[in-house]
């Protein structure tokens, strides 16, 4: 297992082909996947290729991927994380996605900051974007808590979304707090 992250109550680690099972469950849940893509949940097979996509991405973009979340102490699957490129651009986009049992609990929003700071501290990114639906205000708030700057809609994925962005300088100046 190769671990990318901990924080007090969860790492983020290397997505396995023993994941797609946690992963596929968490996909096929309409409440889950309704701001994901085009809302509609995905069988165990689309899910599975996602997670051999998932894995290649570890060596074409070094540094950069999916990583799967888990509880430090049980580790219980409590989502993904992702730190990488929106396709067709060169921004780097922060995400997440967790099965119901997770939301509520402050892991969407640990796990991103986590990744947040890798991505200006480790990886010396100078810029970091995140979409979402401007309807899924969980997200949004999440975004929002971890220094993301609402910067209007825009055009990504064929969808119009909530464009959010945050700078490493100003996250170094503490402007963005996370």
């Amino acid at each position: 297992m190769s671990i990318l992250l901990e924080t007090g109550r969860i790492i983020l680690r290397r997505v396995t082909l023993a994941d797609g099972k946690d992963i596929a469950r968490m996909n096929s849940d309409p409440q889950v996947m309704r701001y994901v893509g085009d809302g509609k949940p995905r069988s165990k097979e689309i899910s599975m290729a996602g997670v051999r996509r998932m894995l290649r991405m570890y060596d074409v973009y070094p540094g950069l991927g999916i990583w799967v979340g888990e509880t430090r102490r049980a580790r219980k699957f409590i989502g993904i994380f992702i730190l990488t490129y929106i396709p067709r651009t060169v921004e780097v986009e922060i995400g997440y996605r967790l099965p119901r049992e997770s939301w509520g609990k402050g892991y969407a929003t640990e796990g991103a900051a986590a990744l947040l700071r890798y991505g200006f501290e480790i990886l010396g990114l100078d810029r970091i974007v995140a979409v979402t639906y401007p309807q899924n205000r969980a997200s949004r708030h999440v975004l929002e808590k971890i220094g993301l700057i609402d910067r209007g809609v825009s055009r990504y994925y064929d969808k119009d979304v909530t464009y959010y962005v945050a700078e490493r300088a100003k996250f170094r100046s503490g402007t963005n707090a996370a």
